[in-house]
């Protein structure tokens, strides 16, 4: 390993482990990270009433919002409804949003997963839908709930990349398939943010922007879900190194 990789930062949640409060990643996020963007990485706690996004973000290369279990809170992005399903990260909420701000101010790009996808779109001023679990009109975006959690990463859906797109000119394929696990997704797309991939029945899939010279690139899917095994997935944090060391995601 090298001395001279990037760092990447990487948010953490609020978690309970064991009755007690914790910051945690998922350590696939970190494993897919970390090996095919050849990078180092630092946790960033998700408590903004401790620290500052500004306090961080001139030491990290590049940022990364991974999945996790809760959702954004709704009135972030202007809904205010008393049902709207939980659980909620309200310290996560706040760091991202300020995180978001602060890399992109710098001119370093952000990369997001699943959860990340969200709060980026929502973050350029967009909307989510929180109807996608029981929409007849949509194609089933989760495995069904009584299914156990390795259950829930084997339901794959193909999703089509946009010509022009990031995604597009890496795999140079029309379609591939990916691993689904969401129940809310994009209602209104953030302002400025390009779509890079759609799902069968249209929905949102994929998203990105440039700002300030930095890349902007977040997908609903799981590419770290077994990473190992699909190049695919590979390909994901592959562009993402090359986003940390400020090279072209693709040749032009």
């Amino acid at each position: 390993m090298s001395a001279a990789r990037p760092v990447l930062g990487v948010i953490a949640c609020n978690r309970d482990v064991e009755r007690q409060s914790a910051q945690a990643v998922m350590t696939r996020y970190l494993a897919s990270a970390l090996t095919y963007a050849d990078a180092a990485a630092l946790l960033v706690p998700a408590m903004p009433e401790l620290m500052h996004a500004k306090e961080v973000a001139p030491r990290l290369d590049g940022l990364l919002l991974t999945g996790t279990p809760s959702n954004l809170d709704p009135k972030r992005y202007g809904a205010i409804v008393d049902d709207a399903p939980g659980p909620f990260d309200p310290g996560r909420d706040d760091m991202t949003a300020h995180l978001i701000d602060a890399m992109l101010d710098l001119g370093k790009p952000v990369f997001g997963i699943c959860r990340g996808f969200q709060e980026l779109n929502v973050a350029f001023g967009g909307t989510l839908r929180r109807d996608m679990a029981d929409n007849a009109e949509l194609i089933a975006h989760h495995a069904p709930s009584d299914k156990s959690f390795s259950e829930y990463f084997e339901h794959i859906h193909p999703v089509t990349l946009k010509e022009g797109g990031w995604l597009k000119r890496a795999y140079d394929k029309e379609k591939i398939d990916v691993v689904s696990v969401h129940y809310q997704g994009v209602d209104k797309l953030g302002a400025g943010l390009q779509v890079e991939a759609t799902a069968p029945d249209g929905v949102i899939e994929a998203i990105s922007a440039e700002v300030n010279g930095a890349p902007v690139l977040a997908v609903q899917w799981h590419p770290e879900w077994k990473a190992h095994e699909n190049p695919e997935s590979q390909t994901f944090f592959k562009l993402l190194g090359r986003a940390l060391r400020r090279e072209p995601l693709v040749s032009r």
